[in-house]
């Protein structure tokens, strides 16, 4: 029982991989032995990171791409396997929010922004490695999603929407693909110390009063999101597919 972390062999594309939620995971799964594709937009982040993870003794290759194109998400793939031959993990993190304020006022390029990046492109991933790994029968895909799926908002309605999509999104892949052995499921964290979200958490005055309705009585950090795409990238997680997990520090529950 000793290797239910162990992914020594497995290969695993990040998305979103240079800040953040994405570089933690991105080092996690490489100290427990995956080699990884660290992609984002930013060409110089995505060497970046992949120099500290070799540096920390991990394997890693960079690839920038913009998920919201889907040639970019074709040559990120073809990357990967011409390097490692195959892909058994992705990780879909990248993610934006393209608008703050009412839900009725998103401009439209705001809303396909959103929707482009936050869903169709995890459709496209899904597109382009299930077939190898149903033909495998053997794979991993996780979406990090947000509590925000799972609760109403005044201010980030679309970015919400978005991710109680991708909830759906593993439950309806799941239900049609977990029979091959791929398992779909999504992380929902709450409110994580990122640049993502530090126009929240870097208001002390805020930072406080969260923390005070969260049991664990603290904000996220990126290292507490990684041990669970971990647990559902590995032989810990084998039987779990379809899923949200949450990871907000209680904060649904108060």
């Amino acid at each position: 029982m000793r290797d239910l972390f162990d992914l020594t062999g497995k290969v695993a594309v990040v998305t979103g991989a240079t800040r953040g939620i994405g570089r933690a995971i991105a080092h996690a799964l490489a100290a427990h032995g995956a080699r990884v594709t660290i992609s984002s937009r930013n060409a110089e982040d995505c060497d970046r990171v992949t120099a500290e993870i070799r540096e920390a003794g991990g394997e890693a290759i960079a690839m920038a791409c913009d998920i919201t194109f889907r040639e970019q998400l074709e040559a990120l793939i073809e990357r990967t396997r011409g390097e490692w031959g195959r892909i058994d993990i992705v990780i879909a993190n990248a993610a934006v929010n393209a608008f703050y304020g009412s839900n009725i006022e998103v401009p439209e390029a705001a809303f396909e922004e959103t929707m482009t990046c936050n869903i169709r492109s995890h459709m496209w991933l899904a597109e382009l490695v299930v077939p190898e790994m149903r033909q495998r029968r053997d794979g991993v895909y996780v979406i990090v999603s947000s509590i925000g799926g799972m609760k109403g908002s005044p201010v980030i309605g679309t970015y919400c929407v978005s991710k109680a999509a991708d909830m759906q999104i593993v439950r309806n892949l799941s239900v049609e693909f977990s029979p091959h052995n791929i398992r779909f499921n999504c992380i929902a964290p709450g409110l994580v110390k990122t640049d993502f979200a530090q126009g929240l958490w870097d208001d002390p005055t805020f930072w406080a009063a969260r923390a005070e309705v969260t049991p664990l009585r603290r904000l996220g950090e990126p290292e507490d999101i990684a041990g669970a795409a971990v647990f559902l990238a590995s032989r810990a997680g084998q039987w779990i597919t379809g899923q949200t997990i949450v990871v907000d520090g209680g904060r649904l529950i108060a």
